[in-house]
């Protein structure tokens, strides 16, 4: 009788058990299905209206060849026509009154800019203002029906957050690569203390420069700006090494703003020269300062009583780490607002309020 009662319920429980793996692998297969999108149709849809094609003409003056003939120089003396010179980018639509933002080393120089719609619709464009120093320009057309991206705060994403490309790579129209976040707050590439990209592995190629990064929902993340080569050089490909940087969205707003209101970027200034130090607290632990090597005359520095020598070791209570983190901090402030300056000299804590001043050109 036992026997026949095993023979029978090891089956029964074999069974049970088999259904509860399948039913447990199903549950995991619908969450992983939930979790991981099977397509970035949704973001791609709602981000590429936003999205356009630049096309750039310059003319450039021909140079008359050195000839040591006499008689070639009187043959070739004629007039000699400028050639125009074409080139293409991407930009994005950030308002429905028609700015665009794009890098300013797609429009620079340009005599004509010529804007592509996803929709097929074109029109000429006019530079509002560009900025150098974080390679954007603002653009203006007149259109009507335009559909501004929606941003996303660049402040929040993470390394491994996916991120798509949008743009205009090598004129083959609106394209896109899909990547994921390598890392934040890249800079030391260009000669600007305000560098701050982001590092991203989705591909970007010639024509890419000014288009959109976006994140998984079609959220504006950032300007897709440089691609970095290493230095190699490779024959087929060119210069590969999947290290592509954006601009932030954040910076990106705060640059477009002052552009479309003063034309020109508003940075704060203090007037110091710093040097980064470190060494060690009262509990041992590794510090960092910022060693005044020098203060403008007639300086918001100047004007607030700091001196060469002293170490800077807070702005408004927090503690400063990094050189180029506190120019940048100094630099969001507007001209007139104060920021509050903890100093160390020799052994002497102090805390002075300096009021920011505009920051000069160059």
């Amino acid at each position: 009788m036992k026997d026949w009662f095993a023979q029978l319920i090891w089956p029964a429980l074999t069974g049970v058990l088999a259904a509860i793996i399948i039913l447990n692998a199903d549950t995991l297969l619908d969450a992983e299905a939930k979790r991981v999108p099977r397509s970035y149709n949704d973001a791609v849809v709602k981000a590429t209206p936003s999205v356009v094609n630049i096309y750039t003409a310059k003319l450039v003056a021909n140079q008359q060849p050195a000839l040591n003939s006499p008689l070639l120089r009187r043959f070739l003396s004629g007039e000699r026509r400028p050639r125009v010179e074409r080139s293409l980018g991407s930009g994005v639509i950030m308002s429905a009154q028609g700015h665009i933002i794009t890098n300013n080393h797609v429009i620079s120089g340009a005599d004509a800019i010529q804007v592509l719609l996803s929709d097929g619709r074109t029109a000429s464009a006019i530079v509002l203002g560009s900025d150098p120093e974080t390679d954007l320009a603002v653009l203006k057309i007149d259109l009507p029906i335009l559909m501004p991206i929606e941003p996303a705060d660049s402040d929040t994403i993470d390394v491994g957050d996916i991120v798509l490309a949008i743009g205009n790579p090598y004129g083959f129209g609106h394209s896109v690569s899909l990547g994921i976040i390598s890392g934040l707050e890249r800079y030391g590439l260009q000669l600007s203390a305000f560098e701050n990209y982001i590092q991203t592995d989705a591909s970007i190629h010639l024509g890419n420069s000014g288009g959109a990064l976006i994140d998984n929902t079609g959220r504006l993340v950032g300007i897709n700006t440089l691609i970095y080569s290493g230095g190699t050089e490779d024959s087929e490909f060119g210069n590969v090494v999947g290290i592509n940087l954006a601009t932030p969205s954040n910076l990106v707003y705060l640059v477009m703003n002052d552009l479309i209101e003063y034309g020109r970027v508003i940075r704060g200034w203090l007037g110091v020269s710093v040097e980064m130090i470190i060494g060690l607290d009262d509990s041992g632990q590794t510090s960092r300062s910022l060693l005044v090597t020098d203060t403008a005359p007639f300086g918001p520095a100047k004007r607030a009583g700091i001196e060469a020598g002293d170490l800077i070791v807070a702005l408004d209570d927090q503690p400063v780490d990094d050189v180029r983190r506190a120019m940048q901090t100094i630099a969001r402030l507007r001209p007139g607002e104060r920021v509050q300056v903890g100093l160390q000299r020799a052994d002497e804590k102090l805390s002075v309020d300096a009021i920011v001043a505009s920051r000069p050109d160059g």
